[in-house]
């Protein structure tokens, strides 16, 4: 007889262990899943996304009004939102992907050894992904999508507050999966919201290849201390802008004030503005203006405050903080080195930009500044995989070793030695 402290739903609780072996299992049949059949499971998952809005709405709105009782954030909320607009955006997203060329399977040039023997890299996946996530519903599907395009298996976790949309949406996975002929496990959700499966999860090195985190700084720092599986990191956007000495300020201010304020709540917001002390007293009154019809709060140095005297006196927690919120603090500095060394100081490596007219200024800035993203007289806000061509993403990269900045289906695969011979042999 089997007692309970042997029996495998006490060594599973949480039947992770029996995703990892389907998961897994379905990953060799996405190996010889042929781009069309790919291509039409996200066709269908748009289409299915459109015909059932009504009930994901319907589900998404459990979430909000659970959301509003435990008091989250607007920023939590802005996140968590389903709209007729986002789902519209959804679908367009999976067509996207569908559109896109399949990376598995591509090869590099090849190179012919003195013996003949020919040698390529070819490009294929990573395996099984686990995705670890908070708030935002659109992951599921975004996430889903790139995984299986790129020929992955994924294990999908997402929090507690977007459970009802969550399920909602891997229904629809799920039915597209079936309808193109794909195995329905090469998209899996974990069907418990107990924090103890996040850490049995980011254990499985036998079952999972990769772990993606998406969510806040505390998520991302357990989840480093405790994973013994490999991750690609997604850490919080601290994100500055900085206004040069030769920039053109009526294009200073459209960039400052659409970093900032086209959403509130996404990783590449501004959090904090930079300003050369020559151009200080010309663009911050005026950006002050515009900034306080908007309803955004300003912190400053001493030499803001100066020119901006509603301005609030900014700390060092200030600098270090992503507030995802009408918030921003600002600082003028004397020179560009100044402006980086701020940046290298505070910044959280995900994406910063000049504005400026001059050459040697915007060429040292991309050179010298060490973040996954770096512009020159573009607004944060571009840190999106749309905007890069890439499509939907997972989120955007600080990491430095296989994938950087937003990661779309090319950072979802790896390359693989392949040799091709006519029966050479070693030393002969």
């Amino acid at each position: 007889m089997t007692t309970a402290s042997t029996s495998p739903a006490s060594r599973d609780p949480f039947g992770l262990k029996r995703l990892g072996i389907n998961a897994r299992d379905a990953a060799r049949h996405m190996l010889a899943a042929q781009g069309r059949a790919k291509a039409e499971a996200l066709r269908v998952m748009a289409d299915l996304v459109l015909e059932r809005t009504a009930t994901l709405l319907d589900e998404n709105a459990k979430d909000l009004e659970s959301a509003r009782r435990n008091a989250l954030s607007d920023a939590m909320i802005d996140r968590l939102t389903l709209s007729n607009r986002s789902l519209q955006a959804m679908a367009d997203g999976l067509r996207q992907i569908a559109a896109m060329p399949d990376p598995v399977g591509a090869t590099t040039e090849t190179t012919i050894r003195p013996n003949g023997m020919r040698v390529a890299r070819m490009r294929v996946p990573l395996g099984v992904i686990g995705i670890i996530y908070e708030s935002r519903p659109n992951v599921t599907i975004d996430a889903a999508a790139l995984c299986l395009k790129s020929g992955n298996a994924v294990i999908l976790r997402g929090g507690s507050e977007a459970r009802h949309s969550n399920h909602a949406l891997i229904a629809i996975i799920g039915d597209a999966l079936t309808a193109a002929g794909l195995p329905i496990d090469a998209a899996q959700m974990v069907g418990t919201t107990d924090r103890a499966a996040v850490g049995q999860m980011v254990t499985m090195n036998d079952y999972i290849d990769v772990i993606i985190p998406r969510g806040g700084k505390g998520l991302i720092a357990r989840l480093a201390a405790e994973a013994t599986v490999p991750m690609i990191k997604h850490l919080e956007g601290n994100c500055h802008v900085y206004i040069d000495a030769h920039a053109n300020l009526d294009k200073a201010h459209d960039i400052a004030v659409n970093a900032k304020t086209y959403r509130y709540g996404i990783c590449g917001a501004m959090e904090t503005l930079l300003v050369h002390a020559k151009v200080a007293s010309a663009i911050l009154p005026r950006l002050a203006a515009t900034f306080a019809a908007k309803g955004v709060a300003l912190r400053g140095c001493e030499r803001t405050r100066h020119l901006i005297p509603a301005a609030l006196p900014a700390t060092d927690a200030d600098w270090a903080t992503e507030y995802l919120a009408p918030i921003l603090a600002i600082r003028v500095v004397d020179d560009i080195d100044e402006a980086m060394d701020h940046i290298a100081r505070w910044g959280t490596q995900h994406t910063e930009s000049i504005v400026t007219e001059d050459l040697g200024a915007a060429t040292r800035f991309q050179r010298e500044v060490d973040a996954s993203s770096v512009y020159v007289n573009l607004p944060t806000c571009f840190a999106d995989g749309f905007e890069y061509g890439l499509g939907a993403e997972i989120g955007i990269s600080t990491n430095r070793l296989h994938a950087r900045g937003p990661v779309g289906l090319e950072g979802l695969t790896t390359l693989k030695w392949v040799l091709t011979g006519d029966g050479q042999l070693r030393g002969v």
